[in-house]
């Protein structure tokens, strides 16, 4: 089973609330961390939509810092919950979408972000994903991925270990598992991007991506889309 598969069907809706709720402290600080900085950089006028939103987390936090906040996930379990979990907020709305082929209109988004290793996470072409993210925002608008950094290795790989412990995945393979890399005998993959790779992605159509590292537990790239013609998407994986 392919990693977008596996989120979408068997780590999905409450299961995948309950992998946040029994989260070790370092992974509950490395969470709150990346919406501390995707809030710093959203301001009140925004339109923002976020990749892989799943039950609502991230939305749900970020909403009262946004005048609209959208998010995509593939999981129709986890929407279901998400419209629940995001009940009473008047500007947030949540659809069922995949990244990589999105029915936005073009130059859509004030900002478009992609956290919690959403680019490795989602399985699908990283170049596509990166090249639809660029297509939908606005002119000068703001484009935020990010994936963990190396730092956490060690509380991201206690984390999975909980995770499979309650048979939320599979039983972590210790032997294939090493150098950021968390590998299931069920066939799940959980990879990492680099920042060398993140920042490649971005100028691969042309934008010249900073590459941060906060909290010593996740990297981000920041772009801005800038009046520059995309290269066209030649199909191969950045990964």
């Amino acid at each position: 089973m392919n990693r977008g598969a596996y989120y979408k069907e068997k780590l999905s809706a409450r299961k995948l609330l309950r992998c946040y709720e029994m989260a070790p402290p370092k992974i509950t600080q490395y969470l709150n961390s990346e919406i501390q900085f995707v809030i710093s950089k959203t301001r009140p006028s925004y339109l923002v939509l976020e990749l892989g939103c799943g039950y609502g987390r991230v939305v749900k936090n970020l909403a009262p810092f946004a005048e609209w906040v959208v998010g995509i996930d593939i999981s129709k379990e986890s929407l279901e919950l998400a419209r629940s979990y995001l009940k009473g907020l008047g500007n947030c709305s949540v659809f069922l979408m995949d990244a990589s082929q999105m029915a936005f209109d073009s130059c859509t988004f004030d900002s478009v972000f992609c956290i919690q290793n959403g680019i490795s996470a989602f399985g699908v072409n990283q170049k596509c994903l990166v090249a639809e993210s660029i297509r939908i925002t606005k002119e000068n608008g703001l484009l935020l991925f990010s994936s963990y950094s190396p730092k956490i290795w060690k509380a991201r790989l206690e984390w999975f270990n909980l995770q499979s412990e309650l048979g939320l995945i599979g039983e972590i393979d210790e032997d294939k598992t090493c150098d950021g890399t968390i590998v299931c005998r069920d066939g799940f993959k959980a990879t990492t991007v680099s920042e060398n790779q993140l920042v490649e992605l971005f100028d691969e159509y042309g934008l010249k991506a900073s590459v941060t590292e906060v909290d010593e537990s996740s990297i981000f790239a920041c772009a801005r889309k800038t009046n520059t013609a995309m290269k066209p998407i030649n199909g191969e994986s950045s990964s």
